[in-house]
């Protein structure tokens, strides 16, 4: 929280200097821009191709431009009304005065990483076409350098931004912070309600614009007219095309950008807290809390090693492309191990409180959790394994079928990352040492999430480089290229669906692991600013006394079991009772007096009153040294508690709300893109028909020409198309955000602390299997139209083509739209949780008696 210049200090002032490994950090954040800027202009120096396909690239890419410059001029406006919201809570003291500048600052960097992806990626696809007229290893190389200044980009600026502050804060402004490295991590981890919201903005509504075009497009043109994916001849085909660079470049490199950051900031946070508890040294402190640093610097290090073990054959598989690209990847994660070992010995080998071992092994585990979730989200959606495959043989009864289907697998998918998610949890609590300290061990879960973000950089290539290999093959579509390079274009489209859908595993995978962390943070930052709330509204305790009691089980008191004598001096305290606690809390109320004993072993001053024939004695923990326990004993966190209940069905309801309403955005989008599409297709049929093509040719789109002048217009018509997805994505993306952002204030102030905790876990639990049902469902469906493409079950243009399409649309908004957006939807409301835990302490009590809840 805000540094409180009376408030109890809850660690020493002095944070330490920082060691020679916090280093690698900045080094790492660094080496990925100047990296992200050599293979940018080592994709720039391919050729683009013949002048149609220059032209379709420069129409994508003035798209792409056009909607990104609308959605900026939206979150601006969001964003500004934002933090005037933390300037007002910062003059309330319910805020730190830095989130007003570190909230718009890290949504910036995070906007400006999908800016700089999307503008690689529409740069690069014409590139990648004309590289693969030469040879498919020379397109895949484009492509994935491509997505490898996405992946560089989001790493090095996200680890930048965290580190530099953490520098500023800690070794030159320090002297502003009395709480030490707890209040520094608390501070800057509101910063990530910036790339929180500026993630679900990204993901809502680039999602919202690729699948209107994406449904509108295939219904229209492949279902109805039966022209082939990406044909010149159909007007959403630019549109789609823009789509896949802003909602799955853009979109996906925010989503993960906020995972990366969200995750290293609960870390040290944790860090810090845990630090603090099991009473180390300043020095051990700064060392443990700036391994999340250390290690983020190493992983993109190993990354950029990595990204050049990537290559393929002429006439290569779908499953010897994914061989290749897992090669890349798996080299990269042994690094990572053999070099986090190393680092974490170094850092923290000599230190008798904590295990570096055990710290080790959360790491490995995480990491090699993420592997497990991609591979299982590769088994239920690529064509090479049997999932996929039963939902493309049940197009042959039509696309009914294929639905049904489509939702089963989608289901039985989610078996593979929630059981890996629960035994990485408990294999990282344990061995960081939860059984002996509760903090070490969630500790220990955050940096499991950390572990699994280590090797980003290259994860997140191998996803940015899928729809960069997807506008290829729509370049070399529109552009007649000769059919090897399509065919060569579509390989590479089926591996980018696959790794697509194993990007989405690994974020929606660290974000489980990250929220179960910002949980635990959610609780120290309520800690804190409890004993600021209590300590800084009052003078002093009445001389001669320890405890005076304020309100609600809150006491005001003396430090020790000494007299207080100054601020410094004073802490807040909770009351724990196990029995009657109901009587106990109206005695204190009406001022009954009682007897007060301090217990120097366990902390806490012990109660009891003197008036009646049965003692009822109680304790008083001081907040500053309370435990996660504690606290949670004192909000009565407790599944018996209606009010933890209601929060969690809160928290259920949000998700399925959030997936109704993205769902619904994208159908009404996609309807007004087929009306447009089907009005294009007429007035093209009448052109045709004025310029003297026959009937039967004009009932048979594959005989059109490209073009047609209607009335001194040129048909198609992209303009209005890309106009239609820009406005529908503009028009639904703020609803969305804005539910996210108020309902857990609303929780708060109706139900209090223990209402947040219910509405966290619910949307947590519950949207963390949507998300994985949704992804894993919408690339199985995807991957089964690609499989009939490949000459199965009748082939391009059969009926079981038209059913697999069919399903396909389905998906669309199921692994582009609402699947992706839920992981950033269960992290923001954590986070808005967080930057609002002062005002939710301060005014919920008041609300709760307002409307008689307590």
């Amino acid at each position: 929280m805000q540094a409180y210049v009376n408030s109890t200090p809850l660690l020493a002032s002095s944070v330490g200097e920082l060691p020679p490994a916090f280093w690698f950090a900045p080094t790492g954040g660094i080496l990925a821009l100047l990296f992200a800027l050599f293979f940018y202009k080592g994709v720039m120096k391919h050729e683009e191709g013949d002048a149609a396909m220059i032209r379709i690239a420069k129409a994508v890419r003035e798209g792409a431009y056009a909607y990104l410059a609308r959605q900026w001029r939206i979150i601006i406006a969001v964003f500004a009304l934002l933090v005037l919201a933390l300037i007002v809570m910062s003059f309330l003291d319910l805020q730190p005065r830095l989130s007003a500048l570190g909230v718009p600052v890290a949504g910036f960097f995070s906007g400006l990483c999908g800016f700089l992806g999307m503008k690689t990626a529409t740069s690069a696809s014409a590139r990648t076409a004309h590289a693969a007229r030469n040879s498919l290893n020379d397109g895949l190389k484009v492509a994935f350098r491509a997505g490898a200044v996405m992946g560089l980009c989001v790493t090095g600026f996200g680890l930048l931004d965290i580190t530099i502050w953490f520098y500023l804060l800690t070794q030159v402004f320090d002297h502003h912070f009395t709480n030490g490295l707890v209040e520094i991590t608390t501070v800057t981890l509101s910063f990530a309600l910036g790339v929180s919201l500026q993630s679900l903005f990204a993901r809502v509504g680039g999602g919202i614009y690729t699948k209107a075009a994406d449904v509108g497009a295939d219904l229209v043109g492949k279902v109805e007219a039966g022209i082939p994916e990406d044909d010149a001849r159909n007007p959403a085909t630019i549109a789609d095309n823009v789509g896949d660079n802003v909602g799955d470049v853009a979109g996906m490199g925010a989503d993960l950008y906020e995972s990366f950051y969200s995750a290293i900031l609960a870390s040290t946070a944790l860090a810090a807290a845990a630090a603090l508890r099991i009473n180390m040294g300043v020095q051990d402190t700064m060392a443990l809390t700036i391994v999340p640093l250390s290690l983020a610097g190493m992983g993109i290090i190993a990354s950029i090693l990595s990204i050049y073990t990537i290559r393929t054959k002429e006439n290569a598989t779908l499953a010897s492309l994914l061989k290749s690209l897992h090669i890349g990847v798996w080299t990269c994660s042994a690094i990572v191990i053999a070099a986090s070992g190393a680092i974490l010995y170094w850092l923290i080998g000599d230190l008798k409180e904590v295990s570096w071992v055990g710290i080790w092994v959360a790491i490995v585990v995480g990491l090699i959790a993420g592997l497990v979730i991609a591979h299982g989200t590769e088994v239920y959606t690529s064509y090479d394994h049997k999932p996929t495959r039963r939902i493309a043989e049940q197009s042959e009864t039509g696309p009914a079928t294929v639905i049904i289907a489509g939702i089963a697998e989608g289901m039985m998918s989610t078996w593979v990352p929630l059981l890996t998610i629960v035994i990485t949890m408990l294999i990282a609590f344990v061995a960081a040492g939860g059984n002996d300290t509760l903090l070490m061990g969630v500790f220990g879960i955050a940096i499991a999430a950390v572990g699994m973000l280590l090797p980003l950089a290259i994860t997140l290539a191998t996803d940015a480089y899928g729809p960069i290999a997807d506008n290829a093959g729509g370049n070399a579509e529109m552009s007649h290229q000769p059919p090897i390079v399509r065919q060569r274009t579509d390989m590479l489209d089926s591996l980018g669906n696959t790794t697509a859908a194993t990007g989405k595993g690994f974020a929606i995978g660290s974000a489980a692991l990250t929220a179960l962390a910002l949980l635990a943070a959610y609780i120290i930052t309520v800690q804190t600013s409890l004993v600021k709330n209590v300590v800084h509204h009052d003078a002093s305790l009445p001389e001669q006394k320890l405890v005076a009691y304020q309100d609600h089980g809150l006491f005001l008191v003396a430090r020790d079991g000494q007299p207080a004598t100054d601020r410094a001096s004073l802490d807040a305290g909770l009351l724990l009772v196990q029995h009657h606690k109901q009587s106990i809390l109206e005695s204190l109320s009406n001022g009954e007096p009682f007897t007060l004993a301090w217990n120097p072993r366990s902390n806490v001053y012990v109660g009891q009153f003197e008036n009646g024939e049965t003692p009822r004695s109680f304790e008083i923990v001081p907040a500053s040294t309370a435990s996660i326990p504690d606290l949670l004993n004192y909000f009565d966190v407790t599944l018996m508690n209606p009010r933890v209940f209601a929060g969690m069905f809160i928290g259920v309801l949000l998700v399925f709300a959030f997936c109704s309403m993205t769902m619904n955005a994208v159908g009404r989008a996609a309807y007004a893109m087929m009306k447009e599409c089907r009005r294009q297709f007429a007035i093209m049929r009448q052109g045709f028909k004025a310029n003297g093509m026959n009937e039967q040719d004009i009932a048979n789109p594959l005989k059109w020409p490209d073009s047609v002048t209607v009335d001194g217009k040129s048909y198609p018509d992209y303009a209005t198309c890309v106009a239609i997805s820009t406005a529908g994505a503009q028009k639904e993306m703020a609803r969305p955000a804005i539910i996210a952002i108020i309902v857990p204030i609303v929780v708060g102030l109706i139900l209090g602390i223990a209402g947040v905790m219910g509405l966290l876990a619910g949307s947590l639990i519950s949207g963390f299997a949507v998300a994985i049902f949704m992804a894993n469902s919408g690339g199985a469906w995807d991957n089964a139209k690609k499989y009939i493409e490949t000459g199965q079950l009748g082939g391009k243009g059969s009926d079981a083509h038209k059913a697999g399409v069919v399903g396909d649309t389905v998906g669309d908004p199921f692994k582009d739209t609402s699947g992706p957006s839920i992981n950033i939807l269960f992290k923001l409301v954590a986070i808005v949780s967080i930057v609002f835990a002062g005002l939710i302490i301060q005014y919920s009590p008041i609300v709760s008696r307002w409307l008689k809840l307590s």
